[in-house]
């Protein structure tokens, strides 16, 4: 089994675990993402499940393979990150396999694994967790993707609508919950008859992350989510979302906390970072931006949907700077998180201090390439934040 050092307290994106939910006092919590669908320089297509299926991904482009994932994997560790996401789609490699072979090159980092409640029993997906966390030492969190978009679903055999999937969601994470704590599960319900289950008590249990701007959403975030995680809006626009969960939550006598998604290009000046980011897009094909955006903004998930209608389609600066510094070049070809933070560190580090002041503790992070652009922002943006210290 091979294992790195752990960084140690003077690395500079060094963050924590959980500051205390909903606590608007704690600090924040730096996350990056592993690209299951490979890396690029160039392509800004790559590292999303969701990119358009126009996309030619000609350019050049690095394997998603575990030599690869795993030298970021170390980075990250190395230079402070709390967790990576682990993401899931028909374009990905599979997220457990993978994570699970990441982890024995690590050995603090967290696991942000993604999974779709629904593709197997819940109390199958409670045991493939359950095991993860011992294996792991307690490193696993997980990203439930319920699935907003009925074409994708379809794809994994899944032809039940939206609003039943996010009540099949709310039923499956139940169950999950329970199994978790060692409860004998006999549960009869819209989705599920499951009698007598039962798995050994874990000692930690993962942490829920969930996202979604659609009312079913919201609700099941409200009710069963540890984390809210969204991808980035606006901060004013992306704060109303957290305004909206927190009521919902505290209805249900729950607190939550919440998590933005997004990319970043930041360097020295902000004219290093723009030139990047001009770069990026240059050689996009415009038929190919109007197609992909087509197919965004008629996407039956309302996330893609709000992500979509950031901006028109143009490939300049101000057709795709929403405000000052965060920038939707990305979202033009691929799916899912389209926006970054664009500019010089410390303009990059007062847009996240602006996020914070919000409702936002935890931001989960990556760049192109990633494993490049996870020591720029670590060396450069880090520092200058007030990080929540490790539980």
């Amino acid at each position: 089994m091979t294992l790195i050092e752990s960084a140690g307290p003077s690395s500079p994106a060094r963050s924590a675990g959980a500051a205390g939910a909903d606590d608007a006092s704690g600090g924040i919590i730096l996350d990056w993402f592993i690209p299951l669908t490979g890396d690029s320089r160039t392509d800004l297509s790559q590292g999303s499940a969701m990119t358009y299926a126009g996309q030619s991904g000609s350019r050049a482009r690095r394997a998603p393979d575990i030599g690869y994932l795993s030298q970021i994997a170390r980075a990250v560790e190395h230079l402070g990150y709390h967790a990576v996401l682990i993401p899931t789609g028909g374009r990905s490699e599979e997220s457990w396999t993978v994570t699970s072979a990441l982890t024995q090159h690590t050995r603090d980092l967290d696991y942000l694994v993604a999974f779709r409640p629904g593709m197997v029993s819940p109390t199958l997906q409670a045991e493939v967790a359950s095991t993860f966390q011992r294996v792991s030492g307690n490193r696993l969190r997980v990203n439930v993707v319920v699935g907003g978009d009925d074409a994708e679903q379809r794809k994994y055999g899944d032809r039940i609508d939206k609003d039943a999937r996010y009540r099949r969601a709310a039923e499956y994470l139940s169950i999950v919950r329970r199994l978790w704590t060692g409860e004998q599960v006999d549960h009869h319900g819209e989705f599920y008859d499951i009698e007598g289950a039962r798995i050994p008590r874990l000692d930690t249990v993962p942490e829920i992350y969930l996202g979604g701007s659609s009312d079913a959403a919201v609700e099941v975030a409200a009710e069963h989510a540890d984390v809210y995680l969204t991808w980035g809006e606006p901060p004013a626009q992306a704060g109303a979302k957290v305004a909206l969960v927190r009521e919902r939550a505290a209805a249900a006598g729950r607190t939550l906390r919440y998590g933005v998604r997004l990319h970043v290009i930041a360097r020295p000046t902000s004219e290093e970072a723009w030139r990047i980011a001009d770069e990026l897009v240059a050689g996009l094909d415009p038929d190919v931006v109007a197609a992909a955006r087509a197919s965004f903004l008629a996407s039956g998930s309302v996330g893609q949907r709000r992500q979509a209608e950031l901006v028109t389609g143009g490939l300049r600066r101000d057709d795709l700077e929403i405000v000052p510094g965060l920038w939707a070049g990305i979202g033009l070809v691929r799916g899912g998180a389209g926006t970054a933070l664009v500019g010089s560190f410390e303009e990059v580090a007062a847009l996240i201090r602006d996020y914070r002041a919000h409702g936002f503790t935890e931001f989960v992070l990556s760049g192109y390439p990633h494993l490049e652009e996870a020591y720029w922002f670590a060396e450069g943006v880090a520092p200058l934040l007030e990080l929540a210290p490790r539980g």
